[in-house]
């Protein structure tokens, strides 16, 4: 059961072996980077080259731990109890499965997705260390012991808003996706806009490079965001020379779609500004 990429994610030789080792040493595979560098489409496209099932469990603020496990509805088997409902016999139907459950309990090898994980309460990593580490868990309502029949493979995301315990790092294979450099880029682009001009391309990458690399920069555009910009420079038919910028604009066309708050626009306001100075 080897990963190699598919024909519509570019995934770089250090990522393969990453993916790999995670699945021969069975553990899960925690995977940062920054946000648009296809963190969460590697879990799927994993899942799609191994033809494996996928099961995603997006983590939110308010998620707690508990939650991948089961929720037990106390509220319903009271109202059911009161209402004289024979179902209130079985606690069973008072428990919901949570995404850890239906991964430990499907009938073959799933890919279990646990993403942005540093989205939830820093307590959060720490009450998954012994379910992601031994694949079973105990439901105190029936008294049963949940466990793995196989064990799944495990990709965990992370946008590093937050340090994780070094006790949850212990018990995964970590890979950090680094920023495509510009061959690497061509390939994905190449991916996703076949066919391309390939002066146009050289000239839009070019200056998304050289928007990524301007100091100051509080937001730098992603691989997601450099896509969209490229389908709208393809939508707009716009040649290679109507990127040009002068000191009298130093906004890329279509800055919209890599620039994403007022602070990076102002910035390159005030270079432009700076070189009508200068010249």
């Amino acid at each position: 059961m080897q990963f190699t990429g598919t024909d519509s994610y570019v995934a770089t030789d250090d990522l393969t072996m990453a993916v790999n080792a995670a699945v021969t040493l069975e553990r899960p595979l925690l995977v940062k980077g920054e946000p648009g560098t296809g963190k969460t489409e590697l879990a799927r496209q994993v899942s799609a080259a191994l033809g494996l099932p996928m099961i995603e469990w997006h983590i939110k603020s308010t998620t707690k731990a508990q939650q991948g496990l089961y929720e037990y509805d106390a509220v319903s088997r009271l109202r059911d109890s009161q209402l004289g409902d024979e179902r209130v016999h079985d606690v069973g139907n008072y428990i919901k499965q949570g995404k850890l459950w239906q991964a430990f309990g499907a009938a073959g090898k799933v890919v279990l997705l646990i993403d942005e994980i540093d989205k939830a309460d820093i307590e959060f990593p720490n009450d998954l260390l012994q379910e992601l580490d031994r694949m079973e868990f105990h439901v105190y309502e029936t008294g049963e012991t949940v466990k793995a029949i196989h064990r799944p493979i495990v990709i965990i995301t992370s946008n590093n808003e937050k340090e994780l315990p070094d006790a949850f790092l212990r018990r995964c294979f970590f890979h950090y996706i680094r920023f495509p450099d510009i061959k690497t880029m061509r390939q994905i682009v190449e991916v996703h806009h076949p066919g391309i001009k390939e002066q146009l391309l050289t000239t839009a990458l070019t200056q998304f490079y050289e928007v990524r690399d301007t100091a100051g920069l509080k937001k730098k555009p992603s691989t997601s965001e450099v896509l969209d910009w490229l389908k709208l420079l393809l939508a707009e038919d716009l040649s290679p020379e109507d990127l040009n910028r002068d000191g009298a604009n130093a906004l890329p066309k279509l800055h919209g779609a890599l620039l994403k708050n007022e602070q990076d626009v102002h910035l390159f306001e005030r270079l432009a500004f700076m070189a009508r100075r200068g010249g």
